[in-house]
């Protein structure tokens, strides 16, 4: 009997073979884990199994399938990029020289031999799925780590790093495409005096509420990233400058008309915007466009927005903040 955390009602053990009596003899013992059994009995049935939306959890083919050369077989099944990956264990008369391999390169996850006891299928199989458990828990470890180098720990938005890296892929599908791309770069006025005065925690949880908002407004393949203390930076693909004019206008109104609350008190914030424009040009050079007309918006004063491809469309007037509830005191600096 296999171990029961390796298989839910719902997983599927493919048997592929054409012996009736290697079905006879097999099939009863995988029922009897718990798993539903497919039976086909040919190559290319067993590939349309294995490339099916709901593929299988296990499977055994037998190495005389007809209809194709079992290298063929693995090799298209192989070559099918969106195939889920699962174990699979061949079932044949001898050990050859081509199975090894096939072993070596993991291709396949084991070979048992047609004469076996069932009991020592039974022992092997196991064995197979606890392997498959063990490299799925790993895959899930490094893509979670992976994840979690990207991101900023505290705000959960993209690193500086990321953000490099994802802005080079994106200014290679620009030039790829001839598409438009911008930069719109923001920095809170004068957080080092809410520091002095909330102290860093309290500015913490303002820097979050900040991401968070900011995130609700873009579209899903917007990517937002915090490349320094009280800085954030949108990428938005397929933006023209007009429209990223525009966005840093929709953040500067959205984000920080309303008040932040932290600690039972009500902030006032307020941002300086830059804006510039990728034309497929160098990330970096970009980049440093940016933070020149981030530093040009400082400059206008608070709540300013400048844009380094056309100064003339910059808008250094202030927002127009709401109103807090009678119940706020709202602080402002």
């Amino acid at each position: 009997m296999f171990a029961d955390n390796h298989l839910s009602s719902h997983s599927t053990f493919l048997l592929a073979s054409p012996e009736p009596a290697l079905l006879a003899s097999v099939e009863p013992a995988l029922l009897a884990a718990g798993a539903r059994v497919e039976v086909v009995l040919s190559a290319q049935a067993a590939l349309n199994s294995m490339k099916a939306v709901n593929p299988p959890a296990l499977v055994l083919l037998d190495a005389t399938l007809p209809g194709m050369p079992m290298g063929q077989l693995l090799a298209a099944m192989r070559a099918e990029g969106e195939i889920a990956r699962f174990p699979i264990v061949l079932i044949s008369d001898t050990v050859t020289h081509e199975s090894t391999d096939w072993l070596a390169q993991g291709v396949i996850d084991d070979l048992i031999l047609r004469g076996d006891e069932i009991a020592y299928w039974q022992l092997r199989l196991d064995l197979v799925l606890r392997r498959d458990v063990v490299a799925r828990e790993l895959d899930s470890l490094r893509n979670a780590a992976t994840q979690n180098a990207q991101l900023d720990r505290l705000t959960g938005v993209y690193n500086r790093e990321a953000l490099l890296a994802m802005l080079f892929r994106e200014t290679d599908r620009v030039q790829r495409l001839n598409s438009s791309l911008c930069l719109v770069l923001f920095d809170i006025d004068d957080f080092g005096h809410w520091n002095s005065r909330l102290g860093a925690d309290a500015c913490d949880e303002l820097l979050v509420q900040v991401a968070n908002r900011a995130s609700r407004l873009l579209r899903s393949y917007d990517l937002l990233g915090r490349p320094g203390m009280d800085e954030f930076l949108v990428v938005a693909p397929g933006c023209s400058v007009n429209n990223a004019m525009m966005l840093a206008e929709r953040l500067r109104m959205d984000v920080f008309s309303s008040p932040f609350h932290v600690r039972g008190e009500s902030i006032r914030l307020s941002a300086c915007f830059g804006v510039a424009s990728s034309g497929g040009r160098s990330p970096v050079v970009v980049l440093r466009e940016a933070e020149k007309a981030l530093q040009q918006a400082r400059s206008a004063g608070p709540e300013s927005i400048e844009c380094f491809a056309d100064p003339l469309r910059s808008t250094p007037g202030p927002v127009a903040f709401l109103s807090p509830s009678p119940d706020d005191e709202l602080l402002a600096w």
